[in-house]
């Protein structure tokens, strides 16, 4: 029989809330509606023997009704015309934040951050200054208070131009990029600097597109995570690896459409470091998020929408072995299609 499941693990019974055997004795297109998106990923990758992953499908089930899940289909080379089908279901919240992750992140601190650089930064500079002022009449032993109070304001200021940078929503100047070289400065910035004891690896797809981005945004974004990676690792014996690759199966659905954009452009950051703690894996790109005693948790965050200006989205990876941060990001073309 076409189309007929030959093997159903426990949790595809828990999914369909049918028994492996029942599964087994039917065809795909009889346990999910006509027209389903996942027979046509499916058909598609039977015609064209590559993997596709597809994120954020409503996929609908005789028994459950629609529920939102990731779906990989990946062919088995051993048996001509056989697919694997992997589906991971996702709760409406993870759904949200998977797909508008960088959103999220920059919103949430948006209105703060306006209302803090009008409302804390000119008391700021007052406090500032009544301090330097007090300074020149205090007695020497005294002076150490003031100084206390001008490096604390400097310190407050420091972290509200900071958070001013979320308030920018002017559109991003743009052009055809080669990420290579955008990764090549980075890795030269870094292992002259923070990353002098960390060991460089690359792994390029020679023959990736160009990149429509922002150079110096792009450099912004790779530089942070490469810095995370950093201190990260600390002082063990750390390696930082680096790699493009050509997606052409992972596709998101974006906002004001019904398009699907594809995001086939990926730049990984891997390093070999302890990994996230568990506890904030699922807050990494939230403002004030950070295990650094010394942190502002505004890094991520910014990353975060830096890559969402461009169209892309930005996954984290985490064991006690490695972390991997993955952006994938759209071609021009795709963008363009995307807002048409």
């Amino acid at each position: 029989m076409e189309g007929r499941i030959a093997y159903a693990n426990q949790a595809a019974e828990q999914f369909f809330q049918m028994s492996a055997p029942f599964l087994r004795r039917h065809a795909l297109s009889d346990v999910v509606p006509f027209g389903s998106p996942l027979l046509a990923l499916v058909a598609q990758v039977q015609a064209g023997g590559a993997s596709v992953s597809e994120y954020d499908v409503d996929l609908g089930t005789p028994r459950n009704g629609q529920r939102p899940v990731d779906i990989q289909v990946t062919p088995l080379a051993e048996q001509s015309g056989q697919v694997l089908i992997m589906l991971q279901e996702r709760s409406m919240a993870q759904k949200i934040d998977r797909q508008l992750t960088h959103r999220t992140a920059a919103r949430s601190v948006m209105g703060m951050s306006a209302i803090l650089a009008h409302e804390i930064k000119n008391p700021l500079s007052g406090i500032r200054g009544a301090a330097q002022l007090i300074e020149q009449n205090v007695a020497e032993d005294d002076r150490t208070l003031t100084q206390l109070i001008c490096d604390e304001t400097e310190r407050i200021r420091k972290l509200v131009d900071r958070m001013e940078v979320f308030t920018d929503n002017r559109p991003v100047d743009r052009a055809p990029l080669n990420i290579h070289e955008v990764l090549g400065h980075v890795q030269k910035v870094a292992s002259s600097g923070f990353a002098q004891n960390v060991r460089f690896a690359e792994d390029y797809d020679p023959s990736l597109p160009a990149v429509f981005g922002n150079r110096d945004q792009l450099v912004q974004v790779f530089l942070n995570l490469v810095k995370n990676a950093a201190e990260s690792i600390g002082s063990t014996d750390g390696e930082i690896i680096l790699s493009t690759a050509y997606r052409p199966g992972v596709r998101l659905s974006v906002m004001s459409s019904r398009n699907r954009v594809s995001l086939p452009l990926e730049v990984c950051v891997r390093d070999n470091g302890p990994g996230i703690p568990p506890d904030l894996k699922q807050h990494l790109f939230e403002p004030f998020v950070t295990s650094k005693s010394s942190g502002s948790g505004l890094g991520l965050a910014l990353v975060a929408k830096i890559v969402g200006d461009h169209g892309g989205v930005i996954e984290c990876d985490s064991d006690s072995k490695q972390t991997t941060f993955r952006v994938l990001l759209p071609m021009q073309s795709d963008i363009q299609d995307g807002v048409n």
